[in-house]
């Protein structure tokens, strides 16, 4: 816009400028030829040659270009620069012959003598009643041209400077300006990232300060929801545990002294289903806590944390009749806390084993990307992202084993806690195929270095 601005006054002030040194230096020959005509007249007829002379010789300095004057007959009487003899007739040139009949011309021409375009003035001298001669004064219009160009060229450079400056003043004033709220983004960046404790400097304009204030008033109350919560969550599955726990030991304790086939039965569900409540408890409270801001820079190993799980489920994998496999793992490094890899994988794993029994289950990683497959018997229609909605388990879970229907919203909101997600699809080869990405690491230490585990 100030380019715009600079332009639009500059252009036009331009023009102008150019059009009034035209007028200007077309006055000043015209007053100059004028001024020499009236001097001319007592000494032109007859010719004071000398006089003539330095009064052609005058008036050249005084415009910059050549005199000329001649007589009635359009003889040269006098020439300022001497490159025409005396004598020599200039009666066909069209301004003198428009001069000796009493006109003032003023025309510019191609001067073929000078093979350059010239600005030609002349004025008749009258000694009587008719003109007794005439006075020429030729200019270049090069010098003219090269005075306007200076004259644009002082303009521009004026421009410039004015742009110049009002662009280190609009950098200054926007740096003022823009400061307080790129504070403003640091500290909410902050607050996405878990930090409830920033808060943003109340600085700037009215408007700003007005902002910052509302802020720091909406991350305070944040931070005071979010530890309400958090103690509601720990509160609740504590005191919840402690009478789970007492229930079910009145409950085998009820078991131990049935007699009856069908009580025993009876006791059998119900101590399952205060496991399945106490399993409930257990996976909303981790649930509570992977919707949490992530905590510091970790890396984790792909190929440790998928030989770890390895570990972990082969044993109940052969238990069940599943042969849980090692697939290709290319090396790479996860961006995330390895505790939290190794809860993923866990969950993928339990859903994997309790849903596919007697197929094998593979782990694989390619490509940053982890993949959990089994032969299982797949999904229904339309449940792949159903499956990670909260206590929905499915077409397999409803006729297979128990659970809460928790597990794979916990693995979906830890793996977005570090910015990767997870999801779930039928397998070309039968069964189901689980995809967890998480962002890779820029730096790749070390696996087996213990130093660069980030332990929680």
């Amino acid at each position: 816009m100030l380019v715009l601005a600079v332009v639009a006054l500059i252009v036009p002030l331009a023009v102008s400028l150019r059009d009034r040194v035209d007028a200007e230096v077309r006055l000043e020959a015209r007053t100059e030829a004028e001024a020499v005509a009236s001097r001319t007249v007592s000494v032109i007829a007859p010719p004071n040659l000398a006089r003539l002379k330095s009064l052609a010789s005058t008036a050249a300095q005084a415009v910059s270009g050549r005199v000329v004057i001649v007589n009635k007959s359009g003889q040269i009487v006098a020439d300022s620069d001497g490159a025409a003899a005396l004598g020599s007739s200039f009666a066909n040139r069209p301004e003198i012959a428009a001069a000796l009949t009493g006109h003032v011309s003023q025309v510019k021409r191609y001067s073929t003598t000078l093979s350059a375009e010239i600005l030609a003035t002349a004025v008749p001298v009258y000694t009587g009643s008719s003109p007794g001669g005439a006075v020429r004064v030729t200019q270049s219009v090069n010098s003219v041209t090269a005075a306007i160009r200076r004259a644009w060229l002082g303009l521009a450079l004026i421009g410039l400077l004015v742009i110049v400056l009002g662009l280190v003043a609009g950098a200054v004033i926007a740096r003022r300006i823009t400061r307080p709220i790129v504070r403003l983004d640091e500290a909410a960046r902050r607050v996405a990232d878990g930090d409830l404790t920033a808060a943003a400097t109340v600085e700037g304009s009215t408007e700003q300060r007005a902002l910052a204030t509302s802020f720091n008033t909406m991350t305070e109350r944040l931070n005071v929801l979010l530890a309400a919560q958090r103690e509601f969550v720990a509160d609740a599955s504590h005191q919840l545990r402690t009478p789970l726990a007492g229930m079910r030991l009145r409950l085998e304790e009820a078991r131990a002294q049935a007699t009856d086939a069908e009580q025993s039965q009876e006791l059998d569900a119900a101590i399952a289903e205060v496991d399945r409540l106490a399993l409930i408890v257990n996976e909303l409270l981790e649930l509570s806590r992977a919707g949490e801001g992530k905590p510091p820079l970790a890396v984790t190993d792909c190929a440790t944390a998928l030989h770890g799980a390895f570990e972990r489920w082969r044993a109940a994998g052969a238990n069940v009749g599943c042969a849980v496999q090692l697939g290709s793992i290319e090396e790479t490094q996860f961006a995330c806390h390895h505790s939290d890899v190794d809860r993923i994988l866990d969950a993928v794993l339990e859903n994997a084993l309790a849903y596919a029994p007697g197929t094998p289950v593979e782990l694989s990683a390619a490509a940053g990307v982890i993949r959990v497959s089994d032969g299982g018997p797949g999904l229904g229609d339309g449940e792949g992202e159903a499956l990670f909605e909260r206590f929905h388990r499915g077409e397999a879970g409803r006729v297979g084993p128990p659970g809460t229907g928790l597990g794979l919203s916990i693995v979906r909101e830890l793996a977005r806690r570090w910015g990767g997600d997870v999801e779930i699809a039928d397998s070309p080869a039968g069964g189901a195929v689980v995809t967890i990405s998480l962002p890779q690491a820029t730096i790749l230490p070390n696996p087996y270095d213990s130093s660069n585990r980030i332990e929680s």
